[in-house]
């Protein structure tokens, strides 16, 4: 089963730049565009995610509230999580790192660096 990362993003500008990324890097993905299709999807014993990258503002339950279902599920509990987010603040950026997320980055997002540091985390 090959592993893919799911990108969850609601603003489709957002998840064309994540895609384009990640298709650059020739990973395979698959993009939802709120959490609870996004759990759905990491629930299901069919796919194996290697990383999930969650936009923080999204409709209906946010990013914040989709990484504490993801982290309270022996399943997915060790899931790279990566934090992306429009309202960037210093204090943003530690909450995400001390609340579980992986890494963070704040929009608008860099192509070449987002690649070169999701690269290094993976």
């Amino acid at each position: 089963m090959t592993q893919s990362i799911l990108i969850v993003e609601d603003d489709p500008d957002g998840q064309a730049l994540v895609s384009h990324v990640i298709g650059h890097l020739n990973i395979p993905h698959e993009v939802v565009g709120d959490a609870e299709k996004a759990l759905s999807m990491l629930f299901d014993a069919e796919q194996d995610f290697q990383a999930v990258i969650i936009d923080l503002a999204l409709p209906g339950k946010d990013g914040w509230e989709l990484l504490a279902e993801i982290r309270n599920n022996p399943v997915t509990a060790n899931l790279m999580c990566v934090a992306v987010t429009a309202f960037h603040t210093s204090k943003t950026r530690e909450d995400a790192l001390r609340f579980g997320f992986d890494a963070y980055f704040s929009k608008p997002l860099d192509p070449t660096r987002f690649a070169r540091e999701l690269e290094s985390l993976l």
